[in-house]
C-alpha cells in the first residue's frame, strides 16, 4: 500500500527526498537528551545550543554526513573508581541530529561552560535567469534524416 503525501503533485518536481528529511527530522526530535535550543542570530545566522555538562571538547564530536548535523557525544569511562550515593547528572552517550536545508553552512563550534555552540549561516544564492532555445521540431527531424544517393544513375 503506497503512502498519500502532500507532495504528489505534478507542479513539484525533483522533490522526491524532502519525505525522506521529513521522516529523518521527525525521528530526531524524538529524543530528549541533551536539550537544546536554537536561536536567529541576525538575517542569515542561526545558532544550536546544546547543555552538555560534562563533556569535554575530546567527547564531542560534530559532524556533517549527507545532508545531516550530527553532534555525538561519549564520554571516557574515567568514573570505574566512583562510588555515587546519588546520581543526577546524565553522563550517558548520545547522538543529536538536525537535517539541514539546502544553503547552511556550518561555520563553527566552540564549547563554553558546558555549552556546545554551533554556529550556522543561511547562504543567499544569487538568483540564476536562463532562457531556453525553443528549436522547431521539423527541422530537427530534417537534420537527423540520412540521404540516400543512388549511385547507379
Amino acid at each position: 500500500m503506497s503512502r498519500i503525501t502532500g507532495f504528489n503533485s505534478p507542479l513539484l518536481l525533483g522533490f522526491e527526498n524532502l519525505e525522506r528529511m521529513l521522516d529523518q527530522a521527525s525521528r530526531a526530535s524524538a529524543e530528549g537528551y541533551p536539550p537544546y535550543n536554537i536561536e536567529q542570530i541576525d538575517d542569515s545566522g542561526l545558532r544550536i545550543t546544546l547543555a552538555v555538562a560534562g563533556f569535554s571538547m575530546d567527547d564531542l564530536q560534530v559532524t556533517i554526513e549527507d545532508n545531516q548535523l550530527i553532534i555525538r557525544g561519549k564520554q571516557g569511562s574515567d568514573e570505574d573508581d566512583r562510588l555515587y550515593i546519588h546520581r543526577g547528572i546524565a553522563a550517558r552517550q548520545f547522538q543529536r541530529a538536525f537535517v539541514l536545508a539546502e544553503g547552511i553552512e556550518v561555520v563553527g563550534a566552540d564549547l563554553d561552560n558546558g555549552l556546545l555552540h554551533i554556529e550556522l549561516e543561511r547562504i543567499v544564492p544569487e538568483p540564476e535567469i536562463r532562457n531556453i532555445k525553443i528549436e522547431n521540431k521539423n527541422s530537427k527531424v530534417k537534420r537527423t534524416q540520412k540521404q540516400i544517393i543512388d549511385a547507379e544513375t
